[in-house]
């Protein structure tokens, strides 16, 4: 196949098995039923299904916060079933019509916790941070679908070298700031600070595009229908990445 996904989520060894695993079946004159293939419309409808899903459980934890419960035990809960799911879809995306539905109620328990808290703070910023990334969804969108960006070998490696160069920065300040005084450049409100969370919020909404090519591509190819729930899966990962970028951006903006 020629499509290889570089997407750090599926990297895309997953959805070239699965790929190589059509073609044997093919080879071998196993007939499979359209019904049992990716469809860019079974995608769509699991993205919004893993959405709603993702939006009643942060819900349910933003009321927590706002009627006297502490919100931390199911923010930080959420946050840690959430990543272990996303690890074991990445492995073994055949379980993704159930790993992608436990990702988004786990998730929203994160999203719903880390949002009063900002909201508590910052009144307002919530709402903000909601239409910022649905803007920047629907600019991406329309920026793919007319064709204006195009996702080329060169586009991917430039936007995996972004996202793994962030991952690698947070990770190491995270070490640093866990076992010294050191305080990495990205906290506060600094003009360096709001710069480095733009260029995050950049990259971020880069990675949509490779969302949007992974199921293209995943139609063309046929792959099957699990696949569906793993690409919907990829990209309520970037948007909640993405929002939450939109919080700390806002959150330093606030504060000068």
């Amino acid at each position: 196949m020629a499509f290889e996904s570089k997407n750090p989520f599926l990297n895309n060894k997953s959805f070239s098995a699965t790929s190589a695993s059509s073609d044997s079946k093919v080879h071998n004159a196993t007939l499979i039923d359209y019904n049992q293939d990716m469809t860019l419309a079974g995608t769509i409808n699991k993205t919004l299904i893993l959405f709603l899903l993702l939006t009643a459980s942060a819900i349910v934890v933003w009321w927590m916060a706002f009627n006297g419960m502490n919100p931390m035990l199911p923010t930080i809960g959420g946050a840690i079933i959430g990543l272990i799911l996303v690890v074991i879809a990445a492995f073994k995306p055949q379980y993704s019509p159930v790993l992608a539905p436990g990702y988004a109620l786990f998730e929203g328990l994160f999203i719903g916790g880390v949002s009063a808290i900002f909201e508590a703070r910052y009144p307002g910023i919530v709402i903000q941070a909601v239409g910022a990334t649905f803007v920047t969804f629907a600019a991406c969108l329309g920026l793919y679908k007319f064709k204006i960006v195009k996702v080329t070998e060169q586009f991917k490696s430039v936007v995996v070298a972004g996202t793994l160069a962030i991952a690698t920065y947070y990770l190491i300040s995270w070490l640093f700031s866990m076992f010294t005084s050191f305080v990495p450049i990205h906290y506060g409100n600094s003009m360096m600070s709001i710069g480095i969370s733009v260029f995050v919020i950049v990259v971020a909404a880069l990675n949509l595009f490779l969302d949007f090519d992974r199921m293209e591509n995943g139609v063309e190819q046929k792959m099957p229908k699990f696949m569906e729930w793993f690409a919907a899966m990829g990209l309520i990962i970037t948007l909640v990445w993405l929002y939450i970028e939109f919080l700390r951006l806002l959150s330093k903006l606030n504060r000068k």
